[in-house]
């Protein structure tokens, strides 16, 4: 069910339905102006759940649900307002009196405070990120020691501007300075990076939004695919010829989906096209177990991939079977050890934490089976529940309370990374992670996962090719512009041309 925030003011609209979203994951919400025209019958049915008016010297934020807390905050005012009411019908009253500026960073961050404030008061709970939407918290902490901030200075603004806890602030300058460190030996301002997409998969997993198609009903057209992509390949290279690339990755979908005929003419035409006598990191996806063949783990080894994923999400059978992942616990064991026969010596493993169903003590079995395995660095995401997944669907179903994450659960991974002599070297959120956490890289010294920390951390222009992906140009002056690839294969092939255009107005502008 929709729920309605009514404001005077659409301001600040993204902010407050993360925030929400955080606190009542079950929650759609969506924000109407008094005067909206609303024709979507689900919002003209929703229900009301709070009243946002921005006044001249004051916030009002009135609560039409929730349990009363009387316990006041710093600025923060909670009125009961229909004491010995049905519960129901509680209305609870926030204001705020700002003292910055409307319009400026400054007002939209106190804002930010105080409804996180609000929330809190209202649920009892705090959330381990505070009030933090972006996707990118370690940025912050990153941007402000170049600038010359102390590591207490930035805990400082952490905790005290956005309300991180003590724990996440740590993990934050943690991960920021081990950043610095790899990224050290990268060429920021004459370098690139490089990513390929391949957008086929042997099945489409339950959580995915990312762009995928069944390599089965798409066979015929991998061939029109990759010579659309050749085209772009060629007219990049071009674009990029007195640029020094710095990291490759083939991602997806699920490149491994290829036939390793197809790999080798994709990797051939790669190597021809660009200069990789100065690339320091290659990797590519193999990701699903039932994609990955000896032959197809020699042909990337034989050109040059350094790097690749073979990636569980969980060794619990009867979640794979759930979450459509159509390979079995013992095939990951066995393409993860003929990675290893065959010469591959750094090799990721990602899982999910709060996949459906799933217990702590699941996970605790997940992080024994892969530290079985011994690879060089894991990756742990925490569930998101994007809208073009069918897991929203699923969630409608079973309810919001069917999958689960928490500090416990994140703890287990962590600590079982620790066992295996890893450390948190890279971190991004996304909306709508299940208990509000976060994704963390950890690897093994040396074996960090450099076009991870630059996707996220956004130092280095990132060379962007074929269907779904998003050429990112990272500019001298610190400003950020994309151009995106059409998700459709099909129209990916038929208007490869305009793709390349695109790419090449916003690419020159760099050079």
């Amino acid at each position: 069910m929709i729920q309605i925030i009514k404001s005077n003011k659409t301001q600040f609209e993204y902010d407050i339905q993360a925030l929400l979203k955080s606190f009542y994951p079950e929650w759609e919400p969506r924000m109407l102006a008094p005067d909206s025209e609303v024709r979507d019958r689900r919002i003209l049915e929703g229900e009301p759940v709070m009243e946002l008016f921005f006044g001249g010297d004051e916030v009002t934020l009135n609560m039409l649900c929730g349990a009363a807390h009387s316990r006041n905050t710093d600025g923060l005012h909670n009125v009961d307002s229909a004491a010995g009411a049905d519960e129901k019908e509680k209305k609870h009253i926030y204001t705020w009196h700002p003292r910055e500026q409307a319009g400026t960073p400054e007002y939209k961050n106190a804002f930010k405070r105080f409804f996180y404030q609000s929330l809190c008061e209202e649920t009892g709970t705090t959330l381990p990120w505070g009030n933090l939407t972006g996707i990118r918290p370690t940025k912050i902490a990153m941007t402000m020691m170049e600038q010359g901030k102390s590591e207490a200075e930035t805990a400082d603004y952490l905790k005290t501007m956005h309300l991180v806890s003590g724990e996440k602030t740590a993990l934050a300058l943690d991960i920021a300075k081990r950043e610095q460190e790899i990224l050290s030996t990268l060429h920021y301002e004459n370098g690139y990076s490089l990513y390929v997409g391949i957008p086929f998969c042997p099945t489409t997993c339950l959580y995915c939004s990312f762009t995928s198609y069944p390599i089965g009903a798409w066979k015929k057209k991998v061939g029109s695919y990759l010579a659309a992509l050749e085209r772009e390949i060629d007219a990049t290279a071009e674009m990029m010829r007195d640029k020094i690339l710095d990291t490759v990755y083939i991602g997806g979908g699920t490149p491994t989906s290829l036939s390793a005929q197809e790999l080798a003419r994709l990797l051939t035409r790669l190597k021809s096209a660009f200069d990789f006598s100065t690339v320091q990191e290659f990797t590519v996806e193999a990701g699903r177990a039932d994609s990955i063949t000896e032959e197809k783990l020699r042909v990337l080894l034989e050109n040059g991939v350094t790097r690749i994923s073979v990636n569980p999400q969980t060794m619990k059978q009867v979640t794979l079977d759930l979450i459509g992942r159509r390979h079995t616990v013992e095939q990951v064991e066995e393409a993860f050890r003929l990675a290893r026969q065959i010469g591959f010596d750094n090799i990721n493993m990602d899982i999910i934490l709060g996949l459906p169903g799933e217990t702590a003590a699941d996970v605790a079995h997940t992080i024994e089976a892969i530290k079985a395995l011994s690879p060089d660095a894991l990756t742990v995401h925490s569930l998101a529940v994007k809208r073009a997944s069918k897991l929203g669907k699923w969630i409608e179903e079973h309810g919001a309370t069917a999958y689960n994450n928490t500090e416990e659960i994140m703890e287990i991974a962590a600590r079982g990374a620790a066992a295996m002599e890893m450390v948190p070297y890279y971190l991004y959120r996304q909306k709508n992670m299940s208990g509000n956490f976060e994704n963390v890289g950890y690897s093994r010294q040396g074996k960090y996962g450099i076009y991870n920390i630059l996707i996220n951390e956004e130092k280095q222009t990132i060379a962007a090719l074929g269907a779904g992906s998003i050429t990112k140009g990272v500019f001298t002056d610190d400003r950020i512009e994309r151009c995106e690839n059409v998700k459709d294969v099909t129209q990916y092939i038929e208007r490869v041309e305009e793709m390349i255009e695109r790419k090449g107005r916003l690419l020159n502008c760099i050079l």
